[in-house]
């Protein structure tokens, strides 16, 4: 489902001006053909430089996954890390599928206990996915414990990003491109026999320590009893920030039991302890601006009574009646407290108030294609057959692909699927 939600945020994000940049510049620099760039003509590059392009593409449409406890996007990068990676090695669909379920468990351990710690110190999610590209190719290299022991003490030292950064600009896919790359680039120097401090997790001014790591009791408690790809994950269903995904259909759902006119509208009530104030634009002009824009997501689920890939559109962003209802949009002064200490577990409540007094009010934990839920294939199919076109991709190429991803255990090598995404 994960490399599905991948695929299709990748073809919606492959000509977003980032996205481009990033690929013209890899390309610029050639190197080996080892792995598929996606949705160009079949070209190949070094391993580390084409998940790199897959990454930022994936991202760079804010419709990719998200983890429950912190929403960082490590799906997409032990998708990206693992397929380019299973081009090299010759990888069957399997090793992919267990590479990424490791790469995933060690970067969402890892997270968890950054949290909230990591963002409170302004540091961004790409601090911890590179964790699970790094494990995800090392497995792949089929590493010993040593060298991959050494992959993670690599990524550990690898990579930085901001938080405030990858709220407000592209800088969010930019950061996704350098996890993707730099995971690799741990695992394939481990595999060479590189050294690093084997202990740069937990020792002090350590990683812990650096970005505030204060729980980690989580790091190995029930190691293998559970897997976090199958109950932290979150695959998007609608584009932008997932924070603001469960109070879009919490609007959509109080709109219309109330059967809610918009002209009606006097006042629009956002509970959640996850929001003071209303962050981002509050008239977003752009994707960018839509992704982290509550207001926006509030009130054009309230219009439409839903909210969908449509509401990125221009002609959404700038529709009045939307527009001038996101005004209504208000935040809960004094919300109750959450029991823990991961907010993305406990959603959202939006209740609307019309002129004539009455209010009708609506509670979402959890949104749609979150794993606590349950995920649907329908969900996901739906999601791939409506963003994949936009790539360019022949109808006939969408649902072989899709079929291919499907049936990822039977696949014997990676160019089953990379060769229909050209």
């Amino acid at each position: 489902m994960v490399i599905a939600s991948t695929i299709a945020g990748a073809a919606m994000g492959a000509d977003i001006v980032s996205s481009r940049i990033i690929r013209e510049l890899a390309k610029e620099r050639g190197g080996a053909e080892q792995a598929t760039l996606w949705f160009d003509g079949g070209r190949r590059l070094p391993i580390a430089d084409a998940a790199r392009v897959n990454a930022v593409m994936s991202d760079a449409a804010a419709s990719d996954d998200s983890d429950l406890r912190s929403i960082a996007h490590i799906g997409t990068i032990v998708s990206t890390s693992s397929i380019a990676m299973a081009e090299q090695t010759a990888a069957d669909g399997r090793d992919v599928l267990a590479a990424m379920v490791y790469g995933y468990e060690i970067a969402g351990r890892i997270d968890e206990a950054l949290t909230p710690g990591r963002s409170e110190r302004g540091f961004h999610g790409s601090i911890a996915t590179i964790f699970g590209g790094a494990v995800a190719a090392g497995t792949l290299l089929k590493l010993t414990q040593g060298q991959i022991t050494q992959a993670i003490a690599l990524a550990a030292t690898s990579i930085g990003g901001l938080m405030v950064a990858a709220n407000t600009s592209v800088a969010r896919e930019y950061h996704a491109g350098l996890s993707a790359m730099l995971g690799i680039h741990a695992a394939l120097a481990a595999h060479k026999g590189l050294m690093a401090e084997e202990n740069v997790l937990e020792m002090p001014r350590g990683f812990f320590s650096a970005y505030g790591g204060d729980h980690l009791e989580d790091v190995t408690k029930d190691l293998g009893q559970a897997w976090d790809i199958t109950t932290d994950m979150a695959i998007k269903l609608v584009p932008g920030g997932h924070p603001h995904h469960a109070a879009a259909e919490a609007a959509a759902n109080a709109a219309i039991v109330g059967h809610v006119d918009p002209a009606d509208v006097a006042d629009i009530r956002l509970s959640s302890a996850k929001y003071r104030t209303l962050p981002g634009p509050r008239h977003p002009t752009d994707l960018i601006g839509v992704a982290h824009s509550p207001a926006y997501f509030i009130a054009a689920a309230v219009v439409d009574r839903d909210y969908g890939w449509i509401h990125v559109s221009p002609a959404k962003v700038a529709d009045p009646v939307i527009r001038q209802l996101i005004d209504k949009v208000t935040v809960d002064p004094n919300p109750p407290p959450y029991p823990d200490r991961f907010p993305h577990h406990h959603g959202a409540t939006v209740t609307i108030t019309l002129k004539d007094g009455r209010q009708f009010s609506a509670h979402v934990d959890f949104p749609r294609g979150s794993a606590p839920r349950g995920i649907e294939w329908g969900d996901v199919d739906a999601k791939y057959r409506r963003l994949v076109p936009l790539s360019g991709l022949a109808p006939e190429k969408v649902e072989a692909s899709l079929t291919v991803v499907h049936e990822f255990e039977t696949v014997k090598t990676m160019s089953e699927l990379t060769r229909l995404l050209s």
